[in-house]
């Protein structure tokens, strides 16, 4: 018969440390060991309770020990002092209690078991205890914020408070799991095993919505496209905050598009409009929040007529593809991140896209803005189109954005003959912090990236756009030197186009950039920084170096472009591609209404560069005026007037943004900012080392050409 409290166990020959054993043993104070102890405590019992044994089966019993109280407690004692004792003091222990060394090894070793497995089972309880609790605070928070109502009037609580008090619980959750994750780490640590996860279900979101993903930017040939790297997306849960946000952002739109005064009034220029924001907080109150502390508002509205059907438009807003190149001015880099609502193809009618923007000024001093938004567009009864924009930031409080944008977007109403309406609005809180002193009147003018720039620049795009399509393209070849197909010129308009992207992409200070200037120079302003280019067909193989810097001129924008334009004027300032010799106007292509808006192809006088020619593009509007070219063979320039493809003609642009400085009042104009930037090609092999003499030379060309246009105009050169 057995013992009362005893338990059979399995011999176990294993001495190492790491053996696991019944963890029964501990409560009764009984060990096992390997065959060999005879003590006087020790019992025998046969398997199968019987006195016929099986003859093919070995005589095996089982060998119980039970420790005595006194030797119990010296161990206890011991362990509270070494819970890990090495051989010889398990050896001493074994002499002092009477007790073989084996049993003093496998009595402390399970004793650490127990007390893992106590431990291991406390922290646990604790964490779902913890979890339970997190859990019903958050259900019980959020089904009382559609239930909420001001404790002043008694009414339902403004969807941008909602927002707010959300935004508050987020951060709190977020805190709280945090927390819960950094004890389940310190379980994991004492236990050595894996706990269980017991965090909310709040994904974890990327710091900044471009960070980690490669720059994408437009380049010479093809599209920016999405930008590689994993995507911000949202929970199902907030989406029918998002879609909720979206329609109320649209009625926002739809009303301040048709409201004028007292809620616009014109600005000191005479020509654009600034909202009244008292009469916008006293007519809309804060449907998506108050204005964020230390945040300017910038706020305009534009009416223009293009020429473009009114659903292309639409799919140009809605495609981040189409949109960030029709807008290539003021868009430096875009990306969808997820379609809320899958449309029909072709049909964007309730369409729901969340996507990243980073705006741009064009000038290598001025920081581009970042925004984090949902587009939303929907056909009203009348035939009318909206498009809004309406940022979501506060569903992700890791994201550091400086710009926020309210409802903003556009009504498009399809008129006659292909001609549709389009009235803009703009509304956004930025966070300049420190504005470069050049820029600072034409950012906190709000024209940089006003409503009116968005439509003129649409407005030509829908120019360049029907004249490339055009039957008969109209241009000019003086005294007939050159004879050009209408395939030819659209093929020309063709490589202008790709050649002004690659030009913008290279002006600004994007986020995806890295700028710098020589050391040594503090007083230098020019900026550089070099791109790699390995099997683009439209650019050449090698590390092409990119310079840009930005200057003011005390005279009007008009009249800077149409100085820089002239390629009788081009002996006063181009040091590069003419070496100051004469230029010749080969042809001439118009691309828009305006007859400087055209597309040029001229040839230098210099004997030394008679296998040189240039192609030219021209353009300006109200907001802003580009001069850009680029040299090219006269070989490849003669196999696209044969029919070539023009996407493969290699190219490396230079040219000019002209903008207004922000100045001009009604009856009285501004000075000019001008931001010159230069491409070049230092190396022909992609992975060779950028050289000093490289940049310094590049630098000094592009010096050398902006000090010469400021001495025309009778200013000091840098």
């Amino acid at each position: 018969m057995s013992q009362p409290n005893m338990v059979p166990v399995e011999m176990n020959n294993n001495v190492g440390d790491n053996t696991t054993t019944n963890n029964n043993s501990m409560n009764g104070g009984i060990v096992f060991g390997d065959g060999e102890f005879d003590s006087a405590n020790t019992s025998e019992n046969q398997e199968d309770g019987s006195d016929h044994q099986d003859p093919a089966r070995p005589s095996k019993r089982k060998r119980y020990h039970r420790h005595t109280k006194h030797q119990i407690q010296e161990m206890e004692n011991f362990f509270k002092e070494c819970p890990h004792p090495d051989d010889a003091q398990r050896k001493d222990l074994s002499r002092q209690l009477g007790l073989d060394h084996h049993q003093i090894k496998f009595w402390f070793q399970n004793k650490r078991t127990q007390i893992k497995n106590h431990q291991e089972r406390h922290e646990n309880l604790q964490l779902r205890a913890e979890n339970d609790r997190l859990k019903a605070e958050h259900h019980q928070c959020r089904a009382s914020i559609p239930n909420a109502r001001c404790h002043k009037c008694g009414g339902k609580t403004a969807i941008g408070e909602m927002f707010i008090e959300e935004h508050q619980l987020r951060l709190e959750n977020a805190r709280l799991a945090e927390e819960i994750r950094q004890l389940s780490l310190v379980v994991a640590k004492c236990t050595s095993k894996p706990v269980m996860n017991y965090t909310l279900t709040t994904p974890p979101v990327p710091a900044r919505p471009f960070e980690g993903i490669a720059s994408n930017r437009r380049e010479a040939y093809g599209s920016i496209g999405n930008l590689p790297g994993s995507a911000l997306r949202v929970r199902d849960v907030d989406k029918p905050l998002i879609k909720e946000l979206a329609v109320v952002a649209m009625e926002e739109l739809i009303a301040m598009a048709r409201l004028d005064e007292p809620l616009w009034n014109i600005r000191a220029n005479g020509t654009s409009l600034a909202l009244n924001l008292n009469e916008y907080t006293r007519t809309f109150g804060n449907v998506v929040g108050p204005i964020l502390n230390g945040f300017r508002t910038e706020a305009s509205k534009a009416t223009s007529i293009v020429f473009m059907n009114h659903l292309d438009i639409v799919q140009s807003l809605m495609d981040v593809n189409l949109w960030s190149n029709m807008f290539a001015r003021m868009v430096a880099r875009s990306m969808s991140h997820d379609l809320i609502l899958t449309e029909v193809q072709g049909n964007f009618d309730g369409a729901f896209h969340l996507m990243t923007a980073e705006y741009q000024v064009l000038s290598p001093v001025v920081s581009t803005r970042e925004c984090y938004f949902v587009r939303y567009s929907k056909q009203r009864g009348d035939g009318i189109w909206a498009v809004v924009d309406v940022s979501i930031e506060h569903l992700f409080p890791h994201l550091e954005l400086k710009c926020r944008r309210r409802p903003s977007g556009c009504l498009i109403q399809q008129l006659e003959n292909g001609y549709c309406k389009v009235t803009w609005v703009e509304h956004v809180e930025v966070d300049d912090g420190e504005v470069h002193p050049l820029y600072k009147s034409l950012i906190s003018s709000g024209q940089a990236l006003s409503a009116e720039s968005w439509v003129e620049t649409l407005e030509r795009q829908c120019e360049r756009l029907a004249y490339i399509m055009a039957p008969n393209v109209p241009s000019i070849e003086p005294d007939g030197l050159i004879m050009i197909t209408n395939i030819a010129k659209q093929s020309l308009m063709k490589i202008a186009e790709r050649m002004t992207r690659s030009f913008l992409s290279g002006v600004a200070n994007s986020a995806g950039d890295t700028w710098f200037k020589l050391p040594g120079n503090t007083g230098n302003p020019v900026r550089v920084m070099a791109r790699k280019s390995f099997n683009d067909p439209g650019r050449p193989v090698g590390v092409i170096l990119y310079a840009s810097t930005s200057f003011w001129l005390p005279v009007s924008p008009n009249t800077v472009f149409d100085f820089l334009r002239d390629a009788n004027n081009r002996t006063y300032w181009d040091v590069i591609t003419t070496g100051g010799e004469a230029v010749q106007l080969m042809s001439q292509i118009s691309n828009g209404r305006d007859i400087r808006n055209c597309v040029s192809l001229l040839r230098t006088q210099n004997t030394s560069q008679n296998n040189k020619m240039m192609i030219q593009e021209t353009s300006t509007d109200p907001t802003a005026s580009f001069v850009i070219y680029a040299p090219l063979d006269v070989t490849l320039i003669e196999n696209v007037l044969k029919g070539g493809d023009p996407d493969y003609v290699s190219l490396l642009p230079m040219g000019f943004a002209i903008l207004p400085d922000g100045t001009a009042q009604h009856g009285r104009e501004g000075g000019s900012l001008v931001s010159a930037s230069f491409q070049v090609l230092v190396e022909t092999d992609p992975l060779a080392t950028l050289s000093f003499i490289s940049v310094a030379t590049t630098e000094n060309l592009i010096l050398t050409t902006v000090n010469k246009i400021k001495a025309y105009f009778n200013q000091q050169p840098f």
